[in-house]
């Protein structure tokens, strides 16, 4: 990629930063909806645990193949071709005549979304080669979420309130049309020079994992548990079965090099369980808000504003905090307002007061703001730059898996109990308990990862690559 000035970079990671807009913004305004196209398709807990998780597991089983076809052929090709298809599923889910038919188009959506962050990030990885700039731009990033954290349950509460939950998904195509055309003017073209070959039985492996995980845990209290263990079983045994085939493989689907290094193990385990507990709280406090406790849609999602604020506030510090000291004091106040948060709702009654929530949420917020930066730049700066895709993409589906397996371990935790019922704001204690001990987790993860032994056996693992792959050898230009 040839030299850029400033403006033409500033103007890339705004490009960048629409689809994560866009997909940011889908995310919090199918979760407002929930109650309201549940209510029309007739959906059990269960379906709509599918209309969020059908989305997620596609998403995450293909990110890693995403961000390897975005370095083979093109990254700018593979980010509008993710367009077109999140765009066109989008439109696709408001037309929707069924609740199978949504999940279907869902995960047409899923398949374009998997082509828009990682590759996303690959770009700016490579546009940004300054290390303080590009942690200033992955905190930008980090803000752009925290936004359409904020605008989604307002614009889909005042959208569902006003026109119906179809019109939800109006509003990602022309997001998506402008994205297209700016991607296609601004951003130059670039691939790695040295892309990973693809790895069919890694990715079926993957897919059956995360399948048949999933299966089980949404299944398993309507079911039974009998029967879902079974699919609990396999997705047990294709992890088993992935994780000894990967090694043998030159380019592996998961390359077990990547862990070597323990920050940028860290950060990815950071990735799951955080991002484990952003999509339990959403999907719990979605239904908590509207059938619990009665709210509108837009009201609800006004209710879930400090969460966002407080996001879109603490986003850009994180990314100064992580260019100026390191991830160690972002990851560690992070994991302490989540273990708060969840420690404040741990105790969640159908009548608690709202400036508890309010709490509640706003510490949330500071810690989703927090935790991106340094799980990204940890992850990118640690990695071959020529691998930008293929690292990315790793800690990207490392949040997805954490939301997948967020949004099916919230509704097992509550026994199935409806949102409706009287019981339901007690049913989901468990939930936030297991909040609070992510949020431990994730502090303790920020004291490891970040000690001298952790930076060696992040340079350790940097000796291992190939010469061809080491830091500071650039992509090949594309003519």
């Amino acid at each position: 990629m040839p030299e850029l000035s400033r403006r033409r970079r500033v103007a890339i990671l705004a490009t960048c930063c629409l689809s994560l807009f866009l997909v940011g913004l889908d995310n919090t305004i199918v979760n407002v909806a929930l109650p309201s196209l549940g209510k029309e398709l007739d959906a059990p807990l269960s379906g709509l645990q599918w209309t969020v998780d059908a989305y997620l597991v596609v998403l995450a089983a293909l990110l890693m193949l995403a961000g390897s076809m975005g370095d083979r052929f093109g990254r700018r090709r593979v980010f509008q071709i993710g367009l077109v298809l999140f765009t066109l599923g989008s439109l696709l889910c408001s037309l929707a005549p069924s609740l199978g038919w949504l999940i279907a188009f869902r995960m047409m959506q899923a398949v374009g979304g998997s082509m828009l962050n990682p590759v996303a990030m690959g770009i700016i990885t490579n546009t940004f080669t300054d290390a303080r700039e590009r942690a200033q731009a992955i905190g930008a990033w980090g803000a752009v979420s925290g936004v359409s954290m904020a605008l989604g349950p307002v614009v889909g509460g005042l959208l569902v309130d006003t026109v119906g939950w179809r019109s939800i998904f109006w509003i990602n195509v022309p997001v998506g049309i402008v994205a297209f055309v700016l991607a296609l003017l601004i951003i130059p073209e670039s691939r790695a020079a040295v892309p990973r070959k693809f790895d069919p039985v890694g990715q079926v492996l993957m897919v059956v994992a995360l399948g048949a995980a999933t299966f089980g845990l949404i299944e398993g209290p309507s079911r039974g548990w009998g029967a879902a263990a079974g699919f609990l079983v396999l997705a047990a045994v294709a992890v088993a079965a992935l994780v000894t085939y990967e090694p043998h493989r030159e380019q592996p689907l998961i390359d077990v090099k990547l862990f070597r290094s323990v920050p940028f193990a860290g950060a990815s385990v950071t990735a799951v369980v955080h991002f484990a507990a952003l999509a339990a709280f959403l999907f719990l406090n979605t239904l908590y808000l509207q059938q619990s406790r009665g709210y509108s849609a837009l009201a609800a999602g006004a209710l879930t504003l400090p969460l966002a604020a407080a996001a879109v506030i603490a986003s850009p510090v994180s990314g100064r905090l992580v260019g100026r000291v390191g991830a160690r004091l972002p990851m560690v106040l992070a994991g302490s307002a989540v273990a708060v948060s969840g420690l404040v709702l741990a105790f969640l009654t159908g009548s608690t007061p709202l400036a508890v929530l309010a709490v509640a949420y706003g510490l949330f917020g500071i810690g989703h703001g927090l935790v991106n930066a340094p799980i990204t730049n940890t992850a990118v700066s640690s990695m071959p730059k020529a691998q930008a895709g293929v690292a990315s993409a790793t800690t990207s589906a490392a949040r997805q898996i954490g939301q997948v397996l967020g949004v099916a371990i919230a509704g097992t935790l509550t026994s199935g109990v409806a949102a409706s019922d009287a019981g339901f704001a007690r049913a989901t204690h468990p939930a936030w308990w297991l909040v609070v001990g992510i949020g431990v987790v994730v502090v303790a993860l920020g004291v490891v990862t970040t000690t001298p032994w952790a930076e060696r056996s992040a340079r350790r693992a940097a000796d291992g690559w190939e010469p061809s792959d080491l830091p500071g050898r650039a992509p090949a230009p594309v003519h």
